[in-house]
Formats: C-alpha cells, structure tokens, sequence
C-alpha cells in the first residue's frame, strides 16, 4: 500500500463500501489513532485515543444501530489530509432516538501519516 492520502483514503472509501469497517480499522488506521466525534459523555467520550478504542466505538455503533443502506463518496485529498462523505439510512437500537429510522450525514476528516490513518475527526448536526 502507497502511503499518499489519496490511496489511504481510496482504500478506507473501497472498505466501508463493502461495510468492511472493522477491516479498514484494523488495516489501515495507526494503534495510536485519534479519534474526535462533535459530542461526547462519560461513558462514550468525544475524543478516543488508541486502537483498541476505536475499536470499541465500531463495535458499539455496529450493535446499537440497523444499517438500511448508505452512501461513501471521496476521497477528497489536501496535503496529507483527505474527506469523505457518509450517508446512511439507520434506525438506532438504544437511546432517545430508538426505533426512529431517519437519515444521517456526515463529513470525516482524516490525517494520514506514514501509510496509516493516524487521526479521524466527524462533522455532523444532531438538532
């Protein structure tokens, strides 16, 4: 694998439009990650550091949540950063918004440093 954002970031778009998520993390994501979501609480805080974190997060969203369909556009490379676009249909499982299917949108940026995804930060709007 090239170490250029461009082709990480192919990579990580081919993987999550399989819904190979967890491969992608495991494969191509530094064990040093960082990852920062827009809102965070005690139990699932805002910013992770750590694979095995990151992992977790997966796996928690993957249970939590019906996935009905989605969409991966990117990668949209600058320096050695790159965005993509994630679109998905879902219906969560738990929380305040349970049994409620809607659509959500989301915009990622990723840093790439020696041929891995080295920070992940999400942009999205839950009002």
């Amino acid at each position: 694998m090239s170490d250029t954002p461009f082709e990480v970031g192919s990579k990580l778009v081919a993987l999550c439009r399989q819904n190979k998520h967890m491969e992608a993390i495991k494969s191509i994501y530094e064990k040093d990650i960082v990852s920062i979501e827009p809102f965070g609480d005690a139990q699932m805080p805002a910013r992770m550091e750590g694979i095995e974190a990151v992992i977790g997060k997966s796996e928690w969203w993957t249970e939590n949540h019906q996935v009905h369909g989605g969409d991966v556009q990117g990668p949209f490379p600058h320096g050695d950063r790159f965005v993509v676009f994630f679109k998905y249909d879902i219906t969560p499982k738990a929380g305040p918004m349970a049994g409620k299917r809607f659509e959500m949108s989301e915009a990622a940026l990723y840093t790439v440093k020696d041929g891995k995804i080295s920070q992940e930060e999400f942009f999205y709007h839950m009002g």
